[in-house]
């Protein structure tokens, strides 16, 4: 144990970095086990579509969603969802779809959507990079100028 106590004393940082990497880790154990709300593929986000009423949330900024989204999405940023719960009164039961660029804000928006009393929320693993990179699924384009006829 001297041993122990010794190495602590003459390797602070060490120690430090080892106690934050734990206490960081054991964090997000728990953050996994307890979290309400699904990661799917979007794959498998494809056949929820298809399957139920799914409604689609696209938490990215609007410059984002220039670049594409896919169809049928509501455009609600993440900064904003919170001050928009309302609009989303009427999803409450149906099947949720969240998505954004990589998947990381997506994890943010499920936290809140099932705080907010949301039931079937699902985040899209790795969100629009993986939907057009990995999986080549088709995205909406906005249109930019309206060619007239």
């Amino acid at each position: 144990m001297d041993r122990y106590l010794e190495f602590i004393l003459n390797h602070y940082i060490l120690s430090l970095a080892l106690a934050v990497v734990t206490f960081l880790l054991i964090q997000e154990l728990f953050d996994t086990a307890f979290k309400k709300f699904k990661s799917i593929s979007p794959l498998l986000a494809v056949a929820k579509m298809n399957d139920s009423e799914a409604v689609i949330i696209d938490v990215r900024e609007p410059n984002e969603i220039t670049q594409g989204h896919i169809e049928n999405a509501i455009n609600m940023p993440l900064s904003k969802l919170p001050e928009h719960l309302t609009k989303l009164e009427s999803y409450k039961k149906k099947p949720v779809l969240i998505a954004c660029q990589t998947g990381a804000r997506s994890a943010s928006a499920g936290k809140i959507l099932t705080k907010a009393g949301f039931e079937q929320v699902f985040v899209i693993t790795g969100g629009m990079q993986s939907w057009e990179s990995d999986y080549k699924l088709p995205i909406k384009m906005p249109n930019k100028n309206k060619a007239a006829a």
